[in-house]
């Protein structure tokens, strides 16, 4: 990274950090226009992974740097113009995972360096552009690159000395070409970066070539009785793991996690699933993993009468024989999520063992002792933690009955 400033250019940054957002972009124009789906696709197919990455113990004066967990494809940095710099970057995508696959030997589209430099405005912030430069560049596996520089030079050796000067010459270093500022919507939200944090790379895949072909595997039989249960426990084993994950709806990450048992999954942070998963999957995975259960919107106790009542004369009975130690009523709590009528049918149908279609139908107790029939309104006007006593009347025209909330 050197300052090339013409003499007396640009004072202001004299003494001041200047920014650089590395990107690495599509070249074509045609992938330019999909590179959302693009990248979406990328990141489908090697979760937790990223495009490109700082090298930090290889880079020379550096300050501060980024890599935000929803943009794969961008770094940023700070840097002292007057000293010494130099990065180096780390691209994990290979210009064939965006070719049509064939039977090998596929052309790799060319990808793009682009670095855009700014400098501080008055509030502080990196806004100000101040000089932007790319260059073209193709990436490779070690063999299919040396290949490919194989037969490049074998084509130039064998081009004439007039053909061969429309072609740039080599050197020995990377040169980089003025261009255009790339443009400041791109399609991921412009969120802060966080701090940057290089420890995703040890959730490594582990065995395999990362291919967008590469599909999941099958998840593996249940075989534990106790694994039918949605906790993940600090004893489960990592098989065990990897079917909480596939039962939970995980099974993109399941080779994320490979070798993670389950005291290793819930030793991790919220971020970091959210760095490994992305934002979205992440929080998902964090809150499986803590148990977070939703909140109802409503709550109710009930009780059954035939109890209440037996409840109520064996304390009356207490009482009358000197007895000081007072009995307590059993109330079941019923959750509602819809709180709806046909949720309650439910709910009331479960506890106590029955079809819902043996309920006939629901009412409520009113004035002067009236019966009033549960609608949904009614309801979503019950108070929060009520309770309830519950009488049943035999149907007369069916096996079927009444449930009276008093």
């Amino acid at each position: 990274m050197l300052d090339n400033r013409k003499l007396g250019e640009l004072p202001e940054i004299n003494g001041k950090l200047v920014k650089s957002i590395f990107r690495v972009v599509f070249h074509d124009r045609r992938l330019q226009y999909t590179e959302h789906q693009q990248l979406e696709g990328w990141r489908w197919n090697r979760p937790g992974d990223r495009i490109l990455d700082i090298d930090i113990p290889m880079s020379v004066g550096i300050i501060d740097p980024r890599a935000n967990p929803t943009q794969l494809n961008t770094v940023e940095f700070l840097w002292d113009p007057a000293k010494r710099t130099s990065v180096f970057i780390q691209v994990h995508c290979i210009s064939t995972e965006f070719t049509m696959r064939k039977h090998g030997g596929e052309k790799g589209v060319p990808f793009r360096v682009q670095i855009d430099t700014f400098k501080e405005n008055e509030n502080g912030e990196y806004t100000e552009h101040l000089h932007s430069a790319s260059c073209q560049i193709k990436v490779f596996k070690p063999k299919g690159a040396d290949r490919k520089q194989k037969t490049d030079r074998e084509k130039m050796e064998k081009r004439t000395p007039h053909e061969k000067e429309k072609y740039q010459p080599s050197y020995e270093t990377t040169i980089l070409t003025e261009c255009s500022p790339w443009p400041e919507i791109t399609y991921v939200n412009n969120s802060p970066s966080p701090g940057f944090n290089s420890s995703h790379s040890s959730f490594s895949l582990g065995e395999g070539n990362g291919s967008p072909n590469h599909q999941p595997e099958p998840p593996p039989p249940v075989t534990d009785v106790s694994l039918k249960l949605n906790n993940l426990l600090p004893t489960t084993t990592p098989q065990e793991a990897q079917q909480w994950l596939h039962r939970n709806r995980f099974s993109t990450f399941t080779r994320l996690f490979t070798n993670f048992s389950g005291a290793d999954l819930l030793k991790l942070t919220r971020d970091d699933v959210i760095q490994i998963c992305g934002p979205a999957d992440g929080i998902r995975l964090f809150n499986a993993l803590k148990g977070r259960m939703v909140r109802p919107r409503l709550t109710i106790y009930v009780c059954q009468e035939s109890l209440h009542l037996r409840e109520q004369q064996q304390q009356q009975q207490k009482r009358e024989d000197g007895d000081s130690n007072g009995t307590f009523f059993v109330y079941h709590a019923i959750y509602l999520e819809e709180l709806t009528a046909v949720e309650l049918t439910e709910k009331i149908a479960q506890l106590f063992s029955i079809s819902p279609r043996q309920i006939s139908q629901i009412y409520k107790q009113g004035p002067t002792g009236i019966h009033v029939l549960i609608s949904d309104e009614m309801i979503q006007n019950f108070q929060e933690e009520a309770c309830f006593i519950l009488d049943t009347m035999k149907a007369e025209t069916s096996d079927s009955y009444h449930i009276i909330l008093k």
